[in-house]
């Protein structure tokens, strides 16, 4: 009998000991897992792994806006699933980086992709796209200032106002539901990424966006590129702000101040208090470089 009580006490602490080895042991990596929301009828947003991808419904498939970070294919197919059984039509990337177009080969070959020419070439200069297995993810269409995707009720026109984020953001209007995926040109209230190496512009973003306000018409609802869905009008105040933005820099430089000076002393109207500013320090220098100070 003492015998077998120690043998139990023996399996017992084998056992906790197994038990507190396993718990202190990193769970097993799991698949990626996205979120989705309804926009508007036969308009969804998918969130998480990057940018915000759109899934629009049509009477002969889905087209996708943005296919986020690489290995997010599944990921998006799944939740694509939960509400459509039809194939995948389309791929329109609304801008190179690897957030947005980065699960463009998951999807077949015969998945139609589109882009702004501009942003074409950014992609091709991508490692992403650099083999003959994942090159079917570069733009197969590519248009210049405006194309008109689909027919009817399903049209999705595209539009192209100049730089800002990159040198091919382009602005992806779901025309019947008055809709609107912006890209990361408008990718959440605060300063923007300027990504100078693919033609990006402190100077020339608010223009670009006053372009897209003007240019753009019978759109109430706003995707933007990482955030929650908005308004037109959060649309046209952001563009404001822009322009804030850049006066307050070319005052600084009119003054004679340097960019760290501007930094320091940089004030916006009190309507934009509640945007994100991390990007200044990085945006004020890249004005001054922009308009050679």
């Amino acid at each position: 009998m003492r015998r077998a009580r120690v043998l139990a006490v023996i399996a017992g602490v084998g056992l906790a000991v197994m038990t507190v080895t396993a718990a202190q042991q990193p769970a097993p990596a799991g698949p990626n897992v996205a979120q989705i929301e309804k926009v508007k009828d036969n308009l969804f947003m998918i969130t998480g792994g990057g940018g915000n991808t759109a899934a629009y419904i049509t009477a002969n498939g889905v087209v996708l806006v943005d296919t986020k970070l690489s290995n997010w294919g599944q990921a998006i197919l799944d939740k694509v699933r939960t509400v459509s059984d039809k194939p995948i039509t389309h791929i329109i990337n609304t801008h190179t980086h690897g957030d947005h177009v980065g699960s463009n080969e998951f999807f077949a070959s015969s998945v139609e992709v589109v882009a702004q020419a501009n942003t074409s070439a950014n992609m091709a200069k991508m490692k992403n796209f650099a083999t003959p297995e994942t090159k079917h993810g570069l733009p197969d269409r590519t248009f210049t200032d405006r194309m008109t995707v689909l027919r009817g009720k399903a049209a999705i026109d595209l539009y192209y106002f100049g730089s800002g984020h990159t040198n091919g953001d382009a602005f992806v209007v779901f025309r019947e539901l008055r809709t609107m995926h912006a890209g990361d040109i408008f990718a959440r209230k605060g300063t923007p990424l300027l990504d100078m190496n693919n033609g990006g512009s402190g100077v020339q973003i608010g223009e670009t966006l006053a372009k897209a306000a003007a240019g753009i018409k019978n759109v109430d609802t706003v995707i933007p590129g990482h955030s929650t869905v908005m308004t037109w009008a959060d649309f046209l105040e952001y563009g404001e702000f822009n322009r804030a933005f850049l006066a307050a820099v070319q005052a600084s430089i009119k003054a004679g101040k340097t960019a760290e000076q501007a930094l320091a002393e940089l004030k916006l109207p009190e309507k934009f208090a509640q945007y994100q500013m991390n990007g200044a320090k990085d945006n004020v220098p890249k004005i001054y470089a922009e308009l050679g100070k």
